[in-house]
């Protein structure tokens, strides 16, 4: 998704554009969006832990680019609308291990106009090791983040 709609975004987390982001890559499934990161030594808290921060960013984006997906698709538009994060929580489950690929799924749990609630799911080796969900909000023009996928 990142790639085709939003190549020059530089967010650290999801931006294509962004040289030292993480450059996550988000692909649809039913109901949502799935990805799959690999990460690396700096991303660590602790010796094989993965830091909260880099899971909090998976995420945080990956819920973004879902429900911009789903709002675009409920819109019947070509092209995403700019979203941003109005409010997030994540339960970290259990630690995050460093050198097997994590996995996020993402789904919509509801859909109202330009809000949208997403539910998100990391697994690493098939365990649960974080939880989250979030609102979602499509911005108009003269919002800042306006042209960030432009």
């Amino acid at each position: 998704m990142q790639e085709l709609h939003a190549p020059n975004s530089i967010c650290f987390g999801c931006g294509p554009a962004n040289e030292k982001g993480l450059k996550i890559s988000s692909f649809p499934i039913q109901n949502g969006l799935e990805m799959t990161f690999d990460t690396s030594d700096e991303h660590q808290a602790f010796p094989g832990m993965i830091n909260g921060g880099i899971i909090g960013t998976l995420l945080d984006c990956h819920g973004n680019w879902t429900a911009a997906m789903a709002i675009m698709a409920d819109r019947g538009d070509e092209h995403p609308p700019c979203t941003v994060t109005a409010r997030y929580t994540i339960k970290l489950r259990r630690p995050t291990p460093h050198g097997t690929p994590l996995h996020v799924t993402s789904q919509v749990e509801s859909l109202e106009g330009d809000r949208a609630e997403i539910s998100m799911i990391l697994t690493a080796d098939g365990e649960v090791c974080a939880q989250g969900d979030g609102l979602f909000v499509a911005v108009k023009e003269g919002h800042p983040a306006w042209h960030r996928w432009h």
